[in-house]
């Protein structure tokens, strides 16, 4: 299993940031490998909802369905899953005076003889994870800024 996590702090209201994330439809503006993602269910973004994930990894085309397994006021949990892998996006928040901490957590468990894959991308995923303290920023910024 890969296990990625980083902090990093955003000047904006924590209820503000986590009612932009909860929408993973936005991870096609914060997560570098994600080309496209688009909710494939109805109503309020809520536990339960999901979303089909199309991401590029090493070259690789990959697609995963994603489920909002928790939803709460300080926390975000996303579990993808294919026939390879299942990865699960954690987020958690708290209030940092003029912002919002952000700590991300990414948990990839290969299923199968990708399993024997795992040393060789754990540095991608961890590149990954420094790449997402600048997107996930800039992303944040962009959507509330606007609006």
């Amino acid at each position: 299993m890969v296990d990625v996590s980083r902090s990093f702090t955003v000047a904006y209201p924590l209820g503000d940031v986590v009612s932009y994330l909860a929408d993973f439809a936005h991870a096609v503006d914060w997560d570098p490998g994600t080309q496209q993602c688009r909710r494939i269910d109805d109503g309020p973004i809520a536990a339960g909802a999901r979303w089909h994930n199309e991401s590029q990894f090493l070259g690789r085309r990959t697609e995963l369905t994603y489920l909002l397994d928790r939803k709460e006021l300080k926390r975000l949990t996303f579990v993808g899953t294919n026939k390879t892998a299942t990865s699960t996006d954690d987020l958690t928040f708290s209030d940092n005076g003029d912002g919002t901490l952000i700590t991300y957590h990414a948990a990839i468990r290969f299923h199968g003889l990708a399993r024997l894959a795992d040393p060789f991308l754990r540095r991608e995923f961890e590149r990954l994870g420094d790449e997402i303290t600048q997107t996930m920023p800039a992303a944040i910024r962009a959507a509330l800024h606007a609006a």
